[in-house]
């Protein structure tokens, strides 16, 4: 049986580990931080095609659990007048309903899932190097702990050990925005849950949603110079939520409001992200998820990409001849979509692309739907749609 390493625990690793695990892999995950979730404060939007993705893995259950679903965006202007009120994704099933949800306890669920099925995954594992060989490839870690497999599958995230090991200098970039996040159950506007709100206000994007039980989920993109690492690693959210509160405020929209009636739990990061073309594979090691195409967050799709990574590359090794040809089937498959949202994510980030009237952030559209739907169909060869991923 084919023996494959799995490096990062995150949401694109786990996902990967039921993938391969389902098709029939001897999977191992190496996760670096020495807990559950590294991430335990963001949110984030799973679309009907991550949800999708997740049903291939038998692991809608564990997430629908978790968090509430989105069937609706209303769409502000800087008054706070309503531009549009759309349904998201496939509302009508139930099972491919956006879904928001804070990101720590998507990974603890998928860790669970993991270990429920059997399949081995260990923490406080930091790869220091990758080794390929003619017929195996061998990780080392900061423990002098050494693992050997016939493939190593990089799925640890944006600075990623596994990518500096095939692309020495392919560093993220930064996209144009940063990003600030929190939650408040005493936002001056009582609203109803099920749906998210966009207002696309003069200075800022913001967005939020309500919970069954009241609480408000929020995010907002401040465009302009890029939080400095100091600032990242001393976090200062009582500054953060007073200066968020002028610039929100200079629009006649709720999200000021929802900002200053939150707590000091408010937290920043940096748009980023990885440049299209940067190499995915060498020899027998190749990158998914966020390692390999992470993408600003302004189309929201940066979980669910990974979800459908960890299917469709779980099939292209069951359904393909040998490994090379499998990786290859992958990368053909993947990259025109994921490299599209990329692009499109980072246009709007830098303000050169302005979203749809309707709200929907554009989607990636190589493939189109119908062809995610065929290449994420567990029951489908991947040889028999890989033509349609052109």
């Amino acid at each position: 049986m084919t023996r494959i390493l799995v490096i990062g625990g995150g949401i694109a690793g786990t996902a990967t580990a039921l993938a391969l695990h389902k098709a029939g892999f001897d999977v191992a995950v190496h996760e670096a931080h020495p807990d559950t979730a590294e991430d335990i404060g963001a949110f984030l939007t799973l679309a009907s095609n991550g949800m999708r993705a997740l049903a291939q893995l038998d692991a809608t259950d564990a997430v629908t659990a978790l968090g509430f679903p989105l069937r609706s965006m209303h769409v502000l202007d800087g008054q706070g007048g309503e531009m549009a009120h759309v349904p998201l994704g496939e509302a009508d099933d139930a099972s491919l309903r956006y879904r928001c949800l804070r990101r720590g306890e998507l990974n603890a669920a998928l860790q669970a899932e993991v270990f429920r099925r059997g399949i081995e995954l260990s923490h406080g594992a930091r790869l220091v190097s990758v080794e390929n060989g003619p017929s195996n490839v061998t990780v080392r870690f900061a423990d002098g702990g050494v693992a050997t497999g016939d493939l190593l599958i990089g799925a640890d995230g944006l600075n990623s050990t596994v990518r500096q090991a095939i692309a020495p200098g392919a560093d993220p970039v930064y996209a144009g925005q940063s990003v600030f996040y929190g939650y408040t159950h005493s936002a001056p506007a009582a609203e109803d849950t099920g749906h998210i709100t966009m207002v696309r206000g003069s200075s800022a994007a913001f967005g939020y949603a309500v919970s069954p039980d009241g609480e408000t989920y929020w995010f907002t993109r401040v465009a302009g110079q890029a939080l400095s690492a100091e600032e990242l690693a001393h976090p200062a959210p009582s500054r953060w939520r007073q200066q968020l509160v002028e610039l929100l405020g200079q629009d006649a929209t709720p999200a000021a409001g929802i900002v200053a009636a939150s707590t000091d739990g408010i937290m920043a990061t940096n748009a980023t992200e990885i440049p299209p073309g940067t190499p995915w594979r060498s020899g027998r090691t190749l990158i998914i998820g966020d390692a390999a195409h992470a993408a600003s967050p302004a189309t929201g799709q940066g979980a669910s990409m990974a979800l459908e990574d960890a299917v469709i590359l779980a099939k292209s090794l069951r359904d393909a001849p040998d490994p090379d040809s499998a990786l290859s089937l992958y990368e053909a498959c993947r990259r025109p979509r994921v490299e599209h949202n990329i692009t499109a994510s980072g246009e709007i980030s830098r303000g050169t692309r302005t979203p749809a009237r309707t709200g929907r952030a554009p989607s990636p559209q190589r493939p189109g739907d119908d062809t995610l739907a065929r290449q994420l169909d567990w029951d489908l060869d991947m040889n028999a749609v890989s033509g349609d991923a052109g």
